[in-house]
């Protein structure tokens, strides 16, 4: 039986982490088994990735992203939709055409590095106002150097212009605005296009 992979992506402060356990719970109410993860992830290289962003930028951020990806998909993710499972993964390769671009890395780099990836089922981009993802991320905080007073514009506007290139690179995309829905809402929205497109690959 194949799973079902759905990836979440936006700027920062757009409700990724909130929506990611809420999201698996949804799936666990209905009978699926749920897998929860992240990039970078949680392996030797993901923590380097995500920990040391003020020592790696540019193309060696970049390629640490990429190897650690291949080896997450690899290790966690492909074994868990073997078995059926539903995979959440909380950041995935549009972060990386967003922020790997915003750190001064070429778009079509970034795309070649990760051309050979698995495409996911839907790519969820999760987004708001700039004003509203800078008032979430002063009061909880920056996570890495990419999160700062104005960054959140810059993002907005990247994952805003990467639509149709994401789009041409195979990610078919589910787009919801956190500032507009609450996180149940945009929870409902999200596992019922996914629940549709779960349906259809187990009947195919």
């Amino acid at each position: 039986m194949s799973g079902l992979f759905v990836t979440i992506d936006g700027p920062g402060g757009a409700g990724k982490s909130t929506l990611l356990p809420m999201l698996g719970a949804a799936f666990q109410s209905v009978g699926h088994s749920v897998h929860l993860t992240r990039e970078p992830s949680g392996g030797l290289l993901g923590r380097a990735a995500r920990e040391l962003t003020s020592a790696f930028h540019g193309m060696s951020l970049a390629c640490l992203v990429a190897a650690d990806r291949f080896h997450h998909l690899a290790e966690e993710v492909e074994p868990a939709l073997a078995r059926g499972e539903v995979v959440l993964c909380d950041r995935y390769v549009p972060s990386s055409y967003v922020l790997q671009v915003l750190d001064g890395v070429p778009l079509d780099y970034v795309r070649h590095l990760n051309r050979p990836a698995r495409r996911p089922d839907v790519a969820v981009i999760v987004t708001a106002a700039p004003h509203v993802l800078e008032a979430r991320l002063r009061t909880r905080g920056a996570h890495s150097r990419f999160e700062h007073d104005g960054s959140s514009g810059p993002e907005v506007a990247m994952y805003d212009e990467l639509t149709v290139v994401l789009a041409d690179d195979g990610f078919p995309t589910f787009r919801m605005d956190t500032g507009e829905f609450s996180p149940q809402a945009a929870v409902q929205a999200i596992s019922c296009h996914a629940s549709t497109l779960l349906s259809r690959i187990q009947q195919a």
